[in-house]
């Protein structure tokens, strides 16, 4: 077991590390915005609260969930951990290298990395935390659905009625965007799939996905702000 202590402790380890869970959280993205767009449905939040109780109490999903956040923290862990690696392999020449022949989202992942773990804090702090551990979110029944469900949906209303959470949130999905269009072709590259003839496609596929998955997320922010 020595040697695959060692390999997941190298740099090749951990940078494969690093694309396995950006890959499982990307795949994770498109479930959780195709889910949250029925905060856009017209039904008074029905769609929407009953959707979050399926994936609040769905045994599968709570299993998923757990190694969703293990995900998440070993992704953020390891990126700041590759950070402070790269820097201190590079020695007093780093800042001077990392201008040549990179992009600004590519220079700055960790940092990007960082504004994204505080949103994700943030967020799951004025959703979630309240709903598995309060009592501050009305209970309501609705017909052919016999158990109540939390008023998820009224609670995200009134927080996007407030112009700093919009706002807040259009930051965070943009520092997203901006991680996911680096972040999508460089945890490909690091698999192996690096090719003059695939790299392009792989490119302009993560332009695609990263448009789509931002535009999905403000959209509803904006939605509810628009709509009082």
């Amino acid at each position: 077991m020595n040697w695959l202590t060692r390999f997941f402790t190298s740099s090749l380890g951990q940078k494969l590390i690093m694309s396995l869970t950006g890959l499982f959280l990307i795949t994770f993205l498109v479930v959780h915005m195709s889910g949250n767009l029925q905060l856009l449905s017209h039904d008074g939040g029905e769609s929407f609260n009953i959707y979050a109780a399926f994936m609040s109490h769905n045994p599968v999903i709570k299993v998923i969930s757990i190694g969703l956040y293990a995900f998440i923290l070993l992704h953020t862990i390891q990126g700041l951990v590759l950070c402070v690696s790269n820097r201190k392999s590079k020695g007093p020449q780093y800042k001077a290298n990392k201008s040549q022949g990179a992009n600004w989202a590519s220079k700055n992942m960790a940092l990007l990395g960082t504004l994204i773990f505080a949103f994700l804090l943030l967020h799951m702090g004025d959703f979630w935390v309240k709903m598995r551990f309060t009592d501050q979110l009305a209970m309501l029944t609705y017909p052919g659905h016999d158990a109540p469900v939390h008023d998820i949906y009224t609670r995200v209303h009134v927080a996007f009625q407030q112009l700093w959470i919009v706002i807040v949130y259009i930051i965070g999905v943009i520092a997203l965007g901006f991680h996911l269009v680096h972040g999508f072709q460089s945890a490909f590259q690091t698999l192996g799939i690096n090719h003059k003839k695939y790299t392009p496609a792989i490119k302009a596929l993560g332009w695609i996905y990263t448009i789509i998955i931002s535009l999905g997320f403000i959209s509803m922010p904006l939605y509810h702000y628009l709509n009082p």
